[in-house]
């Protein structure tokens, strides 16, 4: 058993094979340019002051950074394209123990969504520095989003939002 080979199934793992089902469409709005190349080099979590990684949104899609400048923090989510999509139960590296899938921040999962806080450094056209990620470089993105706590609703206010 090669344990760098992501194909292998580690003792107490469980696949679901064949039974997985892809019956949904994401559109990548762009990708993340980060310095690492294999998930050896990415860290399980990104750090805030780990290095400048770049976000290119594809020229359609970067009018939609009007405005970003003004929080400090953005949730990125984005596919992680290299992750097997079958286990529904995990053994992590170094722990042994089998866990559930959603109990885990693992990349692998059913959905390979991956999501980061983090800090954004500055924009440029349809470009933005940020630091914190932990994604594979040439990771498609899938969103951008402010940080909920920094973010005001500019909607007026309803009903449910004082429930």
């Amino acid at each position: 058993m090669n344990k760098n080979d992501p194909t292998t199934i580690r003792p107490g793992e469980i696949s679901r094979g064949s039974e997985v089902v892809e019956n949904a469409a994401v559109q990548f709005i762009g990708t993340i340019r980060t310095p690492y190349v294999t998930r050896d080099m990415c860290p399980r979590q990104g750090k805030l002051d780990g290095p400048d990684c770049r976000i290119d949104l594809l020229p359609i899609w970067a009018d939609g950074l009007t405005g970003i400048e003004k929080y400090g923090f953005l949730d990125v989510l984005y596919w992680l394209h290299h992750s097997r999509r079958d286990l529904v139960v995990q053994t992590p590296r170094g722990d042994g123990q089998p866990t559930g899938t959603f109990a885990l921040r693992s990349p692998v999962r059913p959905n390979p969504i991956g999501l980061s806080r983090v800090k954004l450094v500055r924009r440029d056209g349809g470009t933005l520095i940020v630091k914190g990620l932990d994604c594979l470089d040439k990771t498609p993105l899938i969103d951008i989003k402010p940080n909920r706590c920094e973010f005001t609703p500019q909607a007026p206010d309803k009903a449910a939002d004082h429930a």
